[in-house]
């Protein structure tokens, strides 16, 4: 499903993947729904098979999946440990989670345009926003467009 491609940066080495489309995992896809409120009968019908690169890939070349390290978006149920799935071919917009490459390291925040200037929020009360500001040496690296985690520690 996707190729690993490590990036050396600084002091530490950052894995990212990108999908190959030729490549394609079908998992069983069911035509009921499952209940989040009350039980529902049990739907044994089979509806077809997905490809879960089609599924979470809108723009094959420009999407790539890194994985989390920290906590500053815990609150946007971001974890450490979780994959994110980016696409680099977005437009950053207000509210939408970022993967930036500032000051030489990347990072996952928040993208916010408040009163004309531009900010990079965390969802971590134990961190500060940060202003984006011309000194900086930053890019929007792509937008988190999936966050893949487990529901619980297996």
């Amino acid at each position: 499903m996707c190729n690993a491609k490590v990036i050396p940066i600084s002091s530490y080495t950052l894995e990212v993947f990108s999908f190959d489309i030729l490549d394609q995992i079908n998992i069983p896809l069911y035509a009921s729904y499952v209940s989040a409120g009350f039980p529902s009968p049990a739907d044994d019908y089979l509806e077809d098979r997905i490809d879960l690169s089609k599924y979470l890939v809108q723009n094959p070349t420009s999407t790539f999946m890194m994985r989390v390290k920290g906590s500053s978006m815990q609150n946007a149920n971001i974890h450490d440990g979780d994959i994110l799935v980016i696409d680099r071919s977005l437009k950053a917009t207000d509210g939408l989670p970022v993967v930036c490459f500032l000051d030489g390291e990347f990072t996952v925040k928040t993208f916010r345009k408040t009163n004309g200037k531009t900010y990079l929020y965390p969802a971590n009360p134990a961190y500060k926003p940060i202003e984006v500001t011309e000194e900086m040496d930053i890019r929007v690296w792509g937008v988190v467009v999936w966050v893949l985690h487990k529901p619980v520690k297996l």
